[in-house]
């Protein structure tokens, strides 16, 4: 059974107070607010509701509003669907957009799951915000489910060989998880050119191209969308190393090449978007040219990359500018530094260790100004120097016949970095030098790469640290391997235990991959691989087989963003998580695991995955815990269960009101408006419903109030037919000495106007004098500008006598209940013989 649920604001009294939260007006339709007793019951729903609310931003709990005073709309949407999720889309045209109320840009706010749009004509929708031109807003959710308090992301299906519509040179994917819930694998060709096609992205949800293509797109240092074609102007190195921003998510860092620069790029993963070049020096030199460079990684703040030259280069991530000092004196002898190469390739690797940055150089006799063996040197961020023990790079390899295209970090059985090491390649089989962090010899891993053969290359291992082992995957090929994976158990000093010596893929292109990089996947616990034959595949970390029988889906929920009318207590707690659209017989439940986290990766509770898939989120608080991330790694034995039709998904929820969606508008300063409303539409697949209309009366402030003037005058002449309103007058503020002698008729004329900025209603003359001049007034409205005149008489018995009028009056449309406004009063004197004892008046 679904409630109607309104917000629990909308049973409080209202308060008032600047400090004061934000009180949540169920308004009628007549603009009067709904007492709880008078709302509907709860009842079993056909159809699913919305109930619209509104607040006052400006004056909390203030009705009515006044004129440039800014209202939150809030709608709220029970969803009553008794079947699967479906689509729902609700829309909120703002009445009177651009004359009665102007859109406040920005303040659209959906609930998590929903895509906000906006419109200029109401009909034709669009995804950017179009500013205070908007005169519709709307909220769309591709499947939408009862309550509407829960969140739902798809499981990733096993990521099966999927080979790039380029067939280009990837090396090491860029995992992104979509505000959808696709999960995205970015690559980046390594050695491209600068106007190349280089960047691509694949989404492992569907085993299809992301959209926004087609792929590859090329890359430019000016921020902006992707471009297309041979018009980038950012060259790639050869062996590239990438760092996603702590800060921004969705932002990855690439090392990138200009015709003029070595610096940094920006890749803004969400928007599909080139997001800047950060230059930190400038190519060339003499005798050693600064051509290409190594990196990036992250110390400390910082990213680091290794010139050509040998220097250290630094910027800074939060800033985005160079650190101070940069570039850095050379911790590595120079290699592929010739003058004039601007572009080519520095072959060598860098890592971190223990605070200190490492990198290593081959500086081959072909295209380095000094040949010699590889090295491996260090940079000590906190002294911007060399680091101790390290002064002169240390040999990693007897002679320069050999070249690595590596730097790795080795650890003890404990899991703390303890040294580096590199692999290097030659003719025989790869040899591998270590060195403490003190640059003291260091005995390297027994990793197996000494057996795989000659001529077989080694590239940057993926790091994998759980909490029963920390593990090192190495990519390989070259020699007599067309591509595989080595394990290293650096928890128990030998390699892993379960996976292959050397793990080909034959399920894989034929097994001809040709390694170059492993991102592992936290939410799956699967390896995903690129190399040198533009495959993307997966890996099995556990056992070294392709595909990676493995799933999952991580779902962030924090109750408090479905809600965007400032009132509390719409939240009551976390109910359950659990599996939808598998069937269960087809996972290993003793082999999955759930954990629930906070924001910060501290874990509140590993429950257990029940039977029929659900798990308890019941005794975890929502109030001392907000925002929980609830993960589900699921180990799978069959994957049937993912069709085109059918998409697995883990679903979190919450217990809580209807889920609300808000938009913020201005209330127009001009004095013709007098009420502002608002009513939203919505359709799912219950069929489609209209809220009730939300009205808030305007109250005119004091450059909107009302005017009057009056003035009462007399004839000056004794002629009924000149003193009436075809008459001539004269008229005057007092009549002639001797016109009415002792007794006589009195021809009076009141002239009203409207001086104010509104139209009056309601307009009456008070006259207690000469009821005959209420009389003839009767009742009347005036328009701005507009003036009417009375004409009354009266028998005088007594002179002289003195006769005041005033006008009481409403403004036209004024919201009910106010108090009419009596106009300044104005006063005639009929005289006699006796007026010179009079004190005339001017009023």
């Amino acid at each position: 059974m679904f409630r109607l649920l309104h917000s629990r604001a909308t049973r409080r009294p209202l308060r008032t107070g600047a400090a004061a939260l934000l009180t949540a007006l169920v308004l009628t339709a007549t603009g009067g607010i709904v007492p709880a007793a008078a709302q509907a019951p709860a009842t079993e729903a056909a159809a699913s509701t919305l109930v619209k609310t509104a607040q006052n931003v400006t004056a909390p709990a203030q009705l009515p509003v006044n004129h440039g005073d800014t209202v939150n709309w809030a709608v709220s949407y029970t969803n009553a669907a008794t079947g699967g999720p479906a689509p729902a889309v609700i829309t909120d045209p703002l009445t009177g957009a651009g004359t009665a109320q102007t859109y406040v840009p920005g303040s659209l706010a959906v609930p998590p799951g929903w895509t906000p749009a906006w419109s200029t004509d109401g009909t034709t929708f669009t995804g950017t915000d179009q500013g205070a031109a908007t005169r519709a807003v709307r909220a769309t959710h591709p499947a939408a489910r009862a309550g509407g308090t829960s969140l739902a992301a798809n499981l990733l299906p096993p990521v099966q060989p999927t080979v790039q519509s380029t067939g280009g040179d990837g090396f090491t994917p860029v995992l992104h998880r979509t505000a959808a819930g696709d999960v995205e694998a970015w690559n980046i060709y390594h050695h491209a050119a600068l106007n190349a096609p280089q960047v691509v992205c694949s989404n492992l949800s569907t085993g299809q191209p992301c959209s926004g293509g087609p792929w590859p797109r090329p890359l430019n240092t000016t921020p902006g969308p992707l471009g297309s074609g041979a018009t980038g102007n950012i060259g790639s190195t050869l062996t590239p190393q990438y760092v996603l921003d702590p800060g921004r998510p969705g932002i990855v860092y690439y090392p990138a090449v200009t015709a003029a620069d070595l610096g940094v790029g920006c890749l803004d993963l969400a928007t599909r978007a080139n997001c800047g070049f950060f230059a930190l020096r400038a190519v060339g030199g003499s005798p050693s040219s600064a051509n290409g460079m190594a990196g990036l990684v992250a110390e400390g703040g910082n990213l680091y990359g290794v010139a050509s030259t040998g220097q250290v280069l630094c910027l800074g991530i939060a800033s985005r500018t160079p650190c101070a000092g940069q570039p850095f004196a050379p911790v590595v002898r120079p290699n592929h530094d010739l003058p004039g190469a601007t572009g080519a390739l520095y072959l060598g690797g860098m890592t971190t260790a223990d605070g200190k940055v490492f990198a290593s150089s081959a500086p081959q006799a072909s295209g380095s100004t000094t040949a010699g063996p590889p090295e491996l040197g260090c940079f000590d961020p906190v002294q911007s120097a060399v680091c101790a023990g390290w002064q002169g790079a240390h040999p990693a390899a007897p002679t320069a016949s050999h070249y690595t295209y590596n730097a790795f970090t080795s650890y003890n059985t404990s899991g703390e970095a303890n040294g580096v090491c590199s692999a290097v390649s030659s003719g025989a089989s790869p040899l591998t030098t270590c060195f403490g962090i003190d640059g003291s010899p260091l005995a390297p891993p027994a990793t197996g790469l000494a057996s795989t053969g000659a001529g077989v290359l080694v590239f940057n291992p993926e790091v994998v640290a759980t909490a029963a082992d920390r593990r090192s995957y190495f990519p390989v090929w070259g020699g007599p391997i067309a591509g595989a994976t080595l394990c290293y158990s650096w928890t128990n000093a030998q390699p892993c235990a379960g996976f292959p010596a050397v793990a080909t893929h034959a399920n894989v292109n034929g097994g001809a991959t040709r390694d170059y990089g492993y991102t592992y996947d936290t939410t799956t616990r699967c390896l995903i691989a690129l190399g040198d034959a533009g495959v993307l595949f997966s890996l099995d970390p556990a056992t070294g087989t392709s595909p990676c029988v493995h799933s999952g889906a991580a779902v962030t929920l924090k109750p408090s963003a479905f809600y965007c009318d400032g009132a509390p207590g719409h939240v009551q707690g976390y109910t359950t998580a659990r599996l939808e659209g598998i069937d269960l017989a087809h996972v290993n439940l003793a082999a999955s695991a759930v954990s629930v986290t906070d924001p910060d990766g501290t874990v509140l509770a590993s429950p257990v995955l029940t039977p029929t898939g659900s798990v308890d989120l019941t005794g975890i608080s929502a109030t001392a815990h907000p925002s929980i991330t609830v993960t589900v790694q699921l180990v799978l034995t069959n994957a049937g269960d993912f069709t085109a039709d059918n998409h697995p998904a883990l679903v979190a929820g919450y217990q809580g009101d209807a889920p609300q969606i808000c938009v913020r508008t201005v209330v127009a300063a001009n004095c013709a408006v007098t009420q502002v409303t608002d009513t939203a539409t919505g359709t799912d697949s219950t069929g489609s419903f209209t809220s009730n209309a939300a009205d808030l009366a305007v109250a005119p402030g004091a450059q909107c109030q009302p005017a009057v003037t009056v003035n009462k005058e007399i004839c000056t002449v004794a002629n009924a037919h000149a003193c009436g309103p075809d008459g001539s007058g004269p008229w005057a503020k007092q009549s002639p000495v001797g016109l009415l002698q002792l007794l006589g008729t009195a021809y009076w004329r009141i002239t009203v106007t409207n001086t104010g900025p509104v139209p009056v209603t309601g307009v009456t003359v008070n006259d207690s004098v000469t009821p005959a001049c209420r009389a003839a007034a009767g009742t009347f409205a005036l328009p701005v500008g507009a003036t009417r005149q009375i004409y009354c008489n009266s028998f005088l018995l007594a002179l002289p006598l003195k006769n005041t009028a005033s006008a009481t009056f409403s403004a036209a449309n004024a919201p009910p209940h106010t108090p009419a406004t009596t106009s300044a009063p104005s006063s005639a004197v009929a005289c006699s013989l006796l007026c010179i004892l009079v004190r005339e008046s001017s009023v």
